[in-house]
């Protein structure tokens, strides 16, 4: 989503006091090489670099690795259904499309983000977005981890000023070549805790837009158990706490990848009613059918191998 491809960290884009976008901060050299590579191999078209990653998605099933191990439990969760042979499909479709979203990445930052804002082929559910923009009554856009959520974030900030939150990549230095590659349309990067949280109520009050992942994993504390795709997963409470603190609008959103390189689509959805009621079991339950209506849109584009049904204090499936 992006961190993954560089620090090996799972987490979505998002510091709360100026904008790192707005820093001029040196890249070590080593960096900086990273990002002459990025802008080189950003000159391949979308197409030849999917079908690299689909071949990283082979290797991995072939390996049979973690990310291979992890996707095969979650789906056999999902989809009980399906017999052996339509499971294994589906995981190797599953981490097929995974590999893409690792290789892509190349395009949508190396080619800087006007470019890669050429590659959305169509956009559904805008006027749900415009709506909720020109209520006045602020906007959370709870994104997915599905299809190429840094495309969807380029788009998002063309339209609007924006503050995601955060989590800090494991190699510091990776920060600077963030801010560069996103460059003017980067949102603002606010962290889940503290002040950060106390501006996120802040900017939805007067009206602003707040991007949140929805499905992930929160810490220890900050949680309910809820359903998701028919098990109980730990999932975070805070998107409905400001749901209902704040009145904001909840749109879901993604960018799904369409097929053989031509581009992307973006989805807006409709948040599912009880997203903002204050029995937090029943938003939370809300929220992850949120998820859920996106991830059925595109259903392999989904972060499978993420461990979402895994938590500190029940038994884990992985």
């Amino acid at each position: 989503m992006l961190e993954e491809f560089l620090s090996l960290n799972r987490g979505l884009p998002f510091t709360l006091t100026r904008s790192p976008a707005m820093h001029t901060t040196s890249m070590r050299p080593d960096i900086y090489l990273v990002y002459l590579l990025l802008r080189l191999f950003g000159l391949l078209p979308l197409r030849w670099l999917q079908r690299l990653g689909a071949l990283l998605g082979r290797l991995a099933l072939r390996r049979g690795g973690k990310m291979a191990r992890y996707t095969a439990v979650n789906l056999g969760i999902v989809k009980p259904e399906l017999d052996e042979q339509a499971r294994t499909a589906l995981v190797r479709e599953a981490l097929v499309e995974g590999g893409k979203s690792i290789t892509e990445i190349v395009k949508i930052w190396g080619a800087g983000a006007e470019r890669a804002l050429g590659l959305v082929k169509e956009v559904r559910g805008e006027a749900l977005f415009d709506a909720a923009l020109a209520s006045g009554k602020g906007v959370i856009i709870a994104a997915p981890h599905l299809g190429c959520w840094e495309l969807l974030n380029y788009w998002l900030c063309r339209k609007t000023s924006m503050a995601i939150l955060y989590r800090p990549p494991r190699i510091a230095a990776v920060e600077a070549l963030l801010r560069k590659v996103r460059g003017a349309l980067a949102p603002e990067q606010v962290r889940a805790e503290g002040a950060g949280v106390r501006a996120l109520y802040k900017r939805l009050a007067a009206g602003g837009t707040v991007g949140i992942l929805p499905d992930q994993k929160p810490r220890a504390g900050e949680g309910e158990f809820a359903p998701f795709f028919g098990r109980e997963a730990m999932t975070m409470v805070l998107l409905p706490r400001l749901a209902a603190r704040t009145g904001a609008t909840v749109l879901f959103a993604f960018a799904e990848r369409l097929p053989r390189g031509e581009g992307y689509r973006i989805h807006f959805l409709p948040a599912p009613a009880g997203l903002d009621d204050a029995d937090l079991p029943c938003a939370c339950a809300a929220l992850n059918r949120g998820v859920e209506n996106c991830v059925n849109l595109a259903f392999a584009q989904y972060q499978w191998h993420y461990k979402r049904y895994s938590a500190d204090n029940r038994p884990s499936p992985y």
